[in-house]
């Protein structure tokens, strides 16, 4: 039995993610855990910090069942909470730092997180939520604690305006300090089982987001199915580079944790920052969406770039389209590629292209346009409309079952029991079966558009849009994009009278609503009446089909 096998089974036996951590710390005291802006903590030092973050937010009134909230950019201390919070029973929310504020507000209102982790970047954001959420009674301030106290003293610039801190506004790096030099004696009941971890929030179809509840038990599964699956090896160094308020970055986490690894962290994704970090620190495996493979590819240091010490690179988070895959699998040649579908609701992984289909002719090539096998630890069905199982070949909604899977959305009773009939996950993805059991997406059930691994609810920029007092009526599609794969476009039609806005009066109409990322890139104005099915339901299929023709929409 390996160290990180002895890890994970002790981690599986407790039911506690978080003794992953204690474990890490036990076993490779010395190893690094994590390098952030040139710094590297030790799995010893970490664990000490996480501790002294959990007596903080015990200090600050935080109970089992409680939320903290983290608001930033991928950190050290990001890295951190996925496992401090747990350590007293409480749960970590990510937030997108994407949102406007409006929508973070959203976020905050549902959740009631008691603390707030925040990033000196984004106090502005952090101000408005203190103002508006009941619930914060603390923002626990990352970064230099130099830099903190100037900003105590001589308040932030909002809109040119000097804005004093509040007094509930600490700095989170004074406060560790002076808890690692008192003694240590906060007895810590962590969180286990099926008891609530993180809220992951995604958009929902009904245009506000949901928070997905996953547990230690969806996390542990994850973790004992992705590390074999991948054939990840004790004390890989990982390239965390994805947002961390996405759980495709952030399950990483606790392979990387299990395995005693080393996370290399960087705030955001920068082609020439990965490709130097790649090398100076000899990463072993990375995570990207198709968008960062394209962007690496393209740029003009690729081709020069030590990508020597790269065992594994995982495809996640959007659907890769077959020209890319070719130039993928061209441009990383001698190492691993894995292909992954999952979603936030099966913490995440659901299905897995192995390496060896990664070919263009051969035995395994007629593989390539599928996205795998399902993990060991997920069964999966193929349903039509009416709920019942279809035969091999046939194409119907994808449904998926497993230990993975999420216990429910948070405050949503209802919607949770529609997701989650009988146990089964209802994707809301198209896809069959093949002989071999490898799963082949065809498209989407739902509406959702994927933009540069970023998930697009169109019912939420149709709100926005419909609201416009020139709108008479609107629909949102995804149309092909080179780079980001799918483009967010609105079809409008005008009211009779209206004055007839511009398409970038429109835009401009939405992003001053909703995040910039969901606003449309292009509008279409129809003369027309939409196309309507027999229920007066507008039929999105027609409206894509002149931006699709000659191209595959399907999620492969």
């Amino acid at each position: 039995m390996t160290l990180s096998t002895a890890v994970l089974e002790a981690a599986q036996a407790s039911e506690q993610i978080v003794t992953l951590l204690e474990r890490a710390a036990a076993t490779w005291p010395e190893r690094p855990a994590s390098t952030y802006q040139g710094k590297t903590l030790s799995w010893e030092q970490t664990h000490r910090r996480c501790r002294a973050q959990a007596a903080l937010f015990a200090d600050a009134g935080v109970t089992r069942g409680d939320r903290v909230a983290y608001l930033g950019f991928n950190s050290n201390v990001c890295f951190e909470a996925y496992f401090s919070p747990a350590l007293i029973g409480a749960i970590f929310v990510p937030l997108n730092f994407r949102l406007a504020v409006g929508e973070l507000i959203e976020c905050i209102d549902d959740c009631t997180p008691r603390v707030l982790l925040c990033e000196p970047g984004f106090l502005a954001q952090a101000l408005a939520l203190s103002e508006r959420c009941a619930s914060l009674i603390q923002v626990l301030v990352t970064g230099d604690e130099a830099e903190f106290t100037r900003a105590r003293q001589n308040g932030i610039d909002l809109n040119g305006e000097s804005h004093a801190l509040p007094e509930n506004f600490l700095s989170l790096e004074a406060a560790i300090s002076a808890t690692l030099t008192a003694q240590d004696v906060l007895a810590m009941a962590p969180s286990r089982g099926d008891e609530t971890l993180m809220l992951f929030y995604t958009g929902g179809t009904t245009g506000k987001s949901k928070g997905v509840m996953l547990s230690n038990t969806n996390f542990l599964c994850n973790t004992a199915g992705s590390i074999p699956l991948y054939k990840m090896q004790d004390g890989w160094r990982f390239l965390i580079v994805g947002p961390l308020f996405h759980i495709a970055a952030g399950a990483r986490l606790f392979s990387c944790a299990a395995l005693g690894g080393h996370a290399i962290i960087l705030p955001k994704f920068d082609v020439p920052e990965v490709l130097a970090s790649i090398a100076k620190y000899r990463i072993n495996s990375a995570t990207l969406v198709p968008t960062m493979f394209q962007m690496l590819i393209d740029h003009p240091a690729f081709a020069s770039a030590d990508l020597s010490s790269m065992q594994m690179v995982a495809s996640g988070a959007a659907p890769m389209p077959m020209a890319l895959q070719h130039r993928v699998i061209d441009a990383f040649a001698g190492m691993n590629l894995y292909q992954t579908y999952g979603m936030t609701e099966a913490s995440p992984i659901v299905t897995s292209l192995d390496a060896k289909y990664h070919v263009f002719d051969g035995a395994y090539s007629d593989k390539l346009g599928s996205v795998g096998l399902p993990a060991p630890h997920v069964r999966l069905r193929i349903i039509d409309e009416e709920g019942v199982d279809l035969p091999t070949g046939s194409t119907g909604e994808v449904l998926a079952k497993g230990d993975n899977i999420m216990t429910g959305y948070w405050n949503l009773p209802e919607q949770s029991a529609v997701a989650l009939q009988d146990g089964w996950y209802h994707t809301g993805d198209a896809g069959y079966v093949d002989a071999d059991g490898f799963l082949f997406l065809e498209g989407r059930v739902k509406d959702m558009i994927v933009s540069g691994g970023e998930n697009i609810y169109p019912i939420e920029i149709e709100n926005v849009l419909a609201s416009h007092p020139s709108v008479h009526q609107c629909a949102v599609i995804g149309i092909p994009h080179d780079t980001w794969g799918e483009a967010v476009h609105a079809v409008v039609l005008l009211e009779e009278s209206a004055s007839v806005p511009t398409e970038k009066a429109l835009i401009d109409y939405c992003r001053e609503r909703i995040a910039t990322y969901k606003c449309p890139v292009s509008v279409s104005f129809r003369r027309e009446p939409m196309p309507l099915s027999p229920i007066n339901k507008i039929l999105k299929t027609e409206l894509r089909k002149p931006f699709w023709e000659g191209r595959s929409s399907a999620l492969v």
